[in-house]
């Protein structure tokens, strides 16, 4: 019997040829994904913003609505409002554009406009004076929101 003398030699790994067209197919992916990603970060904010000013909103209405039933309808305070367990059974929740919840006054004309007052987090306009009382609660930013309006017009 005669022994062969020939070895099979397999080299492991990748050919550059293969490496490039990996890389440029995570690149393609990556160009896709990232634009998407971004606005679901965006339409994030937007949706807990929407969620945050329906929740006070809601305390601010269930206040005026047990004011009402006693037979003093009015709206609360800018106080009344940033005590805890007056109107809201927790902490008013941060603005999810800035990270804040300070609650900033706001005149009329600034309550009419949305502008900005203060730092920001939360803007509140109350007037029990007129008949029937008013009030608006908005987002303290002018950060544009994913439906392409003002994070403080909601």
């Amino acid at each position: 019997m005669k022994a062969s003398k020939t070895r099979h030699t397999r080299w492991a790994g990748f050919t550059l040829i293969e490496l490039i067209a990996v890389i440029v197919v995570l690149a393609i992916l990556s160009g896709v994904a990232l634009p998407r990603y971004f606005d679901y970060a965006d339409r994030a904010k937007e949706a807990s913003l929407k969620g945050a000013l329906g929740g006070v909103r809601a305390g601010i209405a269930n206040f005026y609505a047990d004011q009402a039933i006693s037979g003093n309808a009015q709206y609360p305070t800018l106080v009344q409002l940033s005590t805890l367990a007056t109107v809201m059974q927790e902490a008013i929740p941060d603005n999810p554009y800035d990270g804040d919840n300070t609650i900033n006054a706001a005149t009329a004309v600034q309550a009419a406009a949305r502008t900005v007052t203060g730092d920001g987090g939360w803007a509140y306009y109350v007037d029990n004076t007129t008949d029937p009382p008013a009030y608006v609660f908005y987002g303290n930013t002018t950060d544009a929101t994913a439906s392409g309006g003002n994070a403080n017009t909601e």
